[in-house]
């Protein structure tokens, strides 16, 4: 998949506008409902439009396609009553189960293809269009260089669909679990013309849960048993009540007081509550890390960052052990590289990406260590000292924890180093990025689907997501034979992205701090919730209360 670009900075990803945060309830006080869910969600749902969502955490319960996530990261079954894959994985056949939308119309093999040209509309402006790159002209049709009817997706009959690929892509299953490749209904987009999905009446469902009560800008909203699902016999809720929280500590006092059945914790409540029965994690695949200006407009700093030296110096530097424990205490994790660890799993030996792509001395505390690679990296650039500026979004919790830490220990260790910190709104640290107006960039990256290439899209040469302009030709040579030649050899792919991510961590070209993990009181009579650290995180299909 082609420019894995995020629509919002760091991470984007994920992740973000519709992500689930929280749920949650208290252990005596239990919702009258026995078939009722009452869950929290960080901000209201932004759209249910699918061609104009960046993010279906929660809404993959509402949305379907060929497939759904299941346990693991693993496509499951969805629309697709089978698929099949040509030999040089160019070509891939769906066969539609007998399955109908929210309303009872039919789902055909055309409301696939009518959707992806919908989607790749240039005047629909889909800030996911571009993971459709690699579907055949699905680029030039973004660009508005070729017709939509020129997109590599055809209903060769009524249950039938028919795609093609430039090339062979390795994770294209799982994409096509992403509800972003599901169908639409024309029918329905034309009956309702502007106000089509702008509130839930004016959309239709091909998911386990229709959407109820939702105005268009409410903070309160309902999931409801769609009874037209194909598999409505495995849906055991009736209802999700969905309440916008917008802090934990409210969170924690609804859970307290029945009102809900999961709720995040901060970092301050886990510390009291991790004894606490109902204390439970979910890990996601979001790396926080630090991005170097490799185009830097001051002339110290720009020698300063591309020096391999003083980039180790600054990782080794960090002890993330404190950042993990006692600035986070929630449970968040050590990277061993820029790619996410339990993301993806070598296809012979079922290894972890994360432990394949590990450089030693690069993201473990090596205070002495740092000191060397410091002194020398000045000596090579000709300078004493360095002045940096660390930019970062104050829309992240743990932002000023974090960036004041940095500033402490880089001063602690680092003989020369004086460090100011900007710390602003999430819009104006995205147009800061973008312009190249940085030093060091403290960001971060969800991933959109189990693969590596997910992460290793962002150092390519080129993508507007590279804010800090690395560039290394072996590295975007090894990416490139992963997505062209190799494509279809899921073990050389593997060798060649691991030798790639090899490169930017002996590099340090991104420096990774942590992994996110976010904590959760959850009642014990919630049972079956499925959680992915990518992609759909949220599958309430076979959840129930008991």
């Amino acid at each position: 998949m082609a420019k894995f670009k995020k629509i919002l900075a760091g991470m984007t990803v994920v992740t973000v506008g519709i992500i689930l945060a929280a749920c949650g309830k208290n252990n005596n006080a239990v919702s009258s409902d026995k078939n009722t869910l009452n869950l929290s969600a960080v901000a209201a749902l932004d759209t249910i439009d699918i061609s104009k969502s960046s993010g279906f955490g929660q809404t993959g319960n509402v949305f379907e396609s060929f497939y759904r996530l299941g346990k693991n990261g693993k496509p499951d079954a969805g629309l697709a009553k089978s698929g099949k894959v040509s030999q040089d994985g160019k070509t891939w056949t769906f066969k539609l189960r007998n399955a109908k939308w929210s309303n009872g119309d039919p789902i055909t093999a055309q409301d696939f293809v009518y959707s992806w040209r919908r989607s790749l509309n240039p005047k629909t402006e889909s800030p996911y269009a571009y993971l459709f790159s690699g579907v055949k002209n699905a680029d030039a049709v973004a660009q508005g260089k070729l017709p939509a009817k020129e997109l590599g997706i055809q209903a060769t009959s009524k249950d039938t669909v028919v795609i093609n690929l430039n090339k062979p892509i390795a994770y294209f299953k799982v994409l096509l679990a992403y509800p972003l490749f599901g169908p639409q209904n024309e029918k329905v987009v034309n009956k309702y013309g502007k106000k089509y999905a702008t509130k839930a009446q004016y959309q239709v469902y091909s998911g386990p849960f229709e959407i109820k009560n939702w105005n268009g800008t409410g903070d309160t909203w309902e999931f409801v048993k769609n009874n037209d699902y194909w598999d409505k016999k495995a849906v055991k809720l009736d209802k999700i009540n969905y309440q916008v929280v917008k802090s934990n500590n409210t969170g924690y006092q609804m859970y307290q007081q029945g009102e809900l059945d999961l709720t995040p914790l901060s970092s301050e409540q886990v510390k009291n509550l991790k004894s606490n029965r109902d204390f439970t994690s979910y890990p996601y695949s979001l790396v926080r890390f630090l991005l170097y200006n490799f185009k830097d407009p001051n002339t110290a700093n720009r020698k300063a960052l591309n020096n391999k030296n003083i980039r180790l110096a600054l990782s080794l530097a960090i002890d993330r052990d404190i950042v993990t424990k006692k600035i986070l205490g929630n449970g968040s994790t050590l990277p061993t590289g820029f790619v996410a660890t339990n993301l993806a799993k070598n296809p012979q030996t079922n290894a972890d990406f994360a432990k394949e792509q590990a450089v030693k001395n690069t993201v473990d505390y090596q205070p002495s260590l740092a000191k060397k690679y410091w002194q020398r990296g000045l000596k090579e650039i000709g300078e004493k000292t360095l002045n940096f500026n660390v930019l970062s979004s104050n829309d992240e919790a743990d932002s000023d924890q974090l960036t004041q830490y940095l500033q402490s220990q880089w001063t602690k260790e680092l003989k020369g180093i004086k460090v100011n910190i900007t710390n602003v709104p999430d819009k104006s640290t995205i147009r800061r990025a973008q312009a190249g107006n940085f030093d060091i960039y403290l960001s971060h990256w969800g991933g959109d689907f189990n693969d590596p290439m997910t992460f290793m899209q962002i150092p390519l040469t080129g993508t507007s997501y590279n804010y800090g302009k690395w560039t290394d030709a072996n590295y975007d040579n090894l990416v490139k034979k992963a997505g062209n030649q190799d494509a279809n050899d899921p073990e050389t792919r593997w060798q060649d992205l691991v030798k790639a991510a090899k490169i930017v961590n002996g590099e340090q070209a991104i420096t990774p701090i942590y992994q996110q993990t976010t904590a959760y009181l959850q009642k014990p009579r919630v049972h079956g919730i499925i959680h992915n650290t990518a992609g759909t995180q949220w599958s309430y299909k076979y959840a129930y209360v008991k």
